[in-house]
């Protein structure tokens, strides 16, 4: 009753709205984790500075504070929060005490523990609503909680507090939005079972940053200076960096699970650097023009590898996990506290371009920018004086758009004054003064057309304004989300054994965190050893192949990342051969996720290899259009085919898609096949086959007891998968046999009872078509990864 003469007090106050603005329907807001440290620290500020800025819009609010603790300490906890609450510095005293009392009477604490008191939560807004005579436009829940209790708080909002039809439902999610993509997409599973996408709105802070949120519309605003210039032949490269003086001290049994690239790289650094790198859409006002080119600049960007990485860790910070953590006194943490990682993209814009994400704790300063730095064309034979004057093209050309803290200590646009005068908003952004007594990256301030925001926001202000409007392109769909774990995750699973260099802090890090881009990675500049975390222990290097054979045959065994290196060096040593021999290379190369990481070290270390001079065919196809993201042909040409220079009229993808029709016999694709590979290569003799290991012992697409294709001629045939798509086409097992080299690699731990399995059986293609590889006049080697070898 209370809460509704409030309500009825503030609607008609006629300094704030007109009956006419009263009508446009009321919001509820309920916080959980009102209590919580998040909340304290920004959310009720931006619940207030949302009311404050809406008061006025025609729309009525109440805010429901909602924790796990009881009535009167969960209420006089949140109460503390809200009487420490701030009007920003131009807000006149008199009105933000005004806005301040109606707002703490607008705001009351609920007990949100089980179903009843989620069912009485929604009964206490309906029966306000009724009693007022008020339309409810929406609700917005805000999960300040761990993700772990977002499924049951998902199920009782969605069982027993729904917004009535007509009014709409918005829940934000705050991250760790997972832990890795499996965990990603399970997560994803379950939410998508309770709230529909539009509903969804997935926090990161930093889109709330004013520097942040200012990318695309700079783009934008500049299209007439930034066209022209912006690509891969003026951009020398791009910088997204956040540094922290602060430790993890306090933090470590969050840092322990998740490190420097789950925390900061994965989700803030990346969510920048697309703002940057994504095609500007016509409109940047349309949030679904806005993710579409987001997404697809995302999936543009190349696979990443341990070679793309340097990691570090902080020398306290072992100690630190092992007192707040209780852990053992030999404990030791691989987790990396500082990263620095290369990114390239297959887009035509941004090709050679690269992107550099480096975040660390326990650094020399706290800033955080990101940086577009441009190719200097220019030759200046002035003198040095006269060089570094006024508006010379000698001088670094750069874009920063600076998000806080620094030398700076505010958010910034900057330009190089040799680059252009960009055109900013005046009501948002102002020209700051142009000192020359501070410096950014070894330039004067005066080199710069510096802008700054007029008023400066908080990012959860932005955020929660954001979601109040429904402006879904300042959050993260699922569909992002999914795909930035994609990119991540190899990373983070082949540098989990990796231990990460020390570094003693602060000022006395000098350069060795210092790193440069090498051979298609990056490495640390200073080339003496880091202390290992533990010198007792064994690394991956220490171990070698138990032995030498498998099955009568050449073995090569490493770890993953080792192994295909020494495959991929392997087969260029055979490419060069064989164009030595007879002046061509005719590779056949299987489907499949294991290539994957093989085509892309092919396509970035091995410029040696006689592309020119290769014919690439396909060991087996899918059965659906090339341009299905389950087809071979798709995936060797994103991994591997458009990023070398094979001639087009050498690259044979197997004819699956005849007549508008898929696998059809009387179509006679596999016999157009059969006829190009006889009519190209000499005697259908592959100088190298490339095979994978099914779990059950097929290769190439050839199957247990597959009908075609384990004897007889040497041909093409059409076979049958167990797993969708069922249907397939394959080079039959006498056709591969035929093979100059036939190489099979063999990776992870989901391939050991397999392997070990065909360690001890003979010949037997019926059973395991794999037995049966045996080149009647050629080599077979088997690449074996350590986990698929021992287990």
């Amino acid at each position: 009753k209370m809460l509704g003469r409030v309500l009825c007090t503030v609607l008609f106050v006629g300094a704030f709205l007109s009956p006419a603005e009263a009508s446009q329907g009321h919001i509820s807001v309920v916080l959980l984790g009102a209590t919580g440290d998040l909340a304290k620290k920004y959310l009720w500020q931006g619940l207030f500075q949302l009311y404050m800025d809406q008061v006025s819009s025609g729309h009525s609010f109440t805010f429901h504070g909602a924790a796990l603790a009881a009535l009167e300490p969960g209420q006089r906890l949140m109460f503390d929060v809200l009487k420490k609450l701030s009007c920003p510095p131009d807000e006149a005293p008199d009105r933000c005490a005004v806005l301040k009392d109606q707002f703490l009477k607008l705001s009351q604490y609920h007990q949100l523990k089980t179903a009843e008191n989620y069912t009485a939560l929604n009964t206490e807004i309906e029966t306000l609503l009724r009693q007022e005579g008020l339309k409810e436009a929406g609700r917005i829940f805000y999960f300040s909680v761990p993700p772990f209790a977002y499924t049951e708080i998902a199920r009782h909002i969605n069982s027993s507090c729904r917004p009535p039809a007509g009014a709409w439902l918005r829940v934000v999610l705050e991250k760790p939005f997972g832990h890795d993509l499996q965990s990603a997409q399970q997560l994803a599973a379950e939410l998508a079972g309770f709230f529909r996408e539009e509903e969804m709105y997935r926090v990161d802070h930093y889109l709330g940053k004013q520097a942040v949120a200012h990318i695309l519309p700079f783009r934008d605003q500049n299209r007439q200076f930034l066209d022209p210039i912006w690509n891969q032949h003026h951009v020398e490269r791009v910088e997204v960096v956040l540094k922290e003086t602060v430790d993890a001290k306090g933090r470590t049994s969050f840092y322990e699970q998740y490190g420097v690239i789950r925390d900061v790289l994965q989700n803030h650094l990346t969510e920048a650097l697309m703002f940057l790198v994504m095609e500007l859409p016509a409109n940047v006002s349309s949030a679904q023009e806005v993710v579409q080119h987001k997404l697809q600049a995302l999936q543009a960007l190349w696979g990443l590898e341990r070679g793309s990485a340097v990691l570090g860790q902080y020398q306290a910070y072992n100690s630190q996990v092992q007192e707040e953590l209780q852990e053992a006194r030999g404990y030791v943490s691989t987790t990396p506290t500082f990263a620095g990682v290369l990114i390239r993209s297959d887009s035509l814009r941004w090709e050679g371009v690269p992107f550099l994400l480096t975040s660390g704790k326990a650094l020399d300063e706290r800033v955080g920018y990101a940086r577009v730095l441009f190719r200097n064309r220019a030759y200046c034979t002035q003198s040095g004086t006269l060089r570094d004057a006024g508006h010379s093209q000698c001088k670094p050309k750069q874009i920063i758009f600076y998000f806080g803290h620094g030398a700076l200590n505010t958010p910034a646009v900057l330009v190089s004054r040799n680059l252009f005068q960009p055109v900013m908003p005046k009501d948002t952004w102002k020209e700051a003064e142009a000192r020359s007594d501070l410096h950014i990256f070894g330039q004067p301030l005066s080199d710069f057309y510096m802008y700054s925001p007029v008023k400066e926001r908080d990012a959860y202000s932005v955020l929660i304004s954001n979601i109040y409007h429904g402006r879904k392109d300042f959050f993260i769909t699922t569909e992002n989300l999914l795909a930035s774990w994609a990119f991540w995750t190899p990373l983070l699973d082949s540098t989990s054994r990796q231990p990460p260099r020390l570094y003693p802090g602060g000022v006395e890090n000098q350069h060795l965190l210092d790193f440069e881009m090498v051979s298609g990675g990056v490495a640390f500049t200073l080339a003496e050893p880091a202390q290992l975390l533990d010198p007792g222990r064994q690394t991956p290097s220490d171990f070698r192949a138990v032995q030498s054979k498998f099955r009568q045959s050449p073995l090569v065994s490493a770890w993953a990342e080792e192994l295909i290196s020494q495959l991929a060096s392997d087969m260029e040593e055979a490419a060069v051969r064989s164009v030595a021999r007879s002046g061509q290379f005719h590779l056949a190369l299987s489907g499949g996720s294991s290539p994957v990481v093989l085509f892309q070290r092919l396509a970035r270390h091995h410029y040696g290899f006689p592309w020119k001079h290769t014919h690439v065919w396909l060991v087996d196809e899918r059965c659906v259009p090339l341009t299905d993201s389950e087809s071979n042909f798709l995936s060797l040409h994103r991994h591997l085919l458009q990023r070398v220079r094979v001639p087009y009229f050498n690259i044979h993808p197997m004819p699956v898609h005849l007549h508008r029709r898929l696998c059809v016999e009387e179509d006679r694709g596999t016999e157009l096949y059969a006829k190009d590979i006889a009519a190209l290569v000499a005697n259908a003799s592959f100088d190298l086959v490339l095979l994978g290991v099914g779990a059950d012992g097929h290769t190439a697409s050839l199957f247990p007891r597959s009908e075609n294709g384990l004897d007889g001629a040497p041909t093409v045939v059409l076979t049958e998968s167990p797993v969708k798509p069922h249907q397939r086409m394959s080079l039959s097992l006498p056709l591969i046999n035929r093979a100059r080299q036939v190489f099979v690699l063999v990776l992870g731990k989901g391939k050991h009872d397999i392997t070990t399995l065909l360690s001890r059986v003979g010949h037997e293609p019926r059973k395991w078509p794999i037995s049966g590889v045996s080149p009647s006049s050629g080599q077979l080697v088997w690449y074996v990864d350590y986990e698929a070898l021992l287990g």
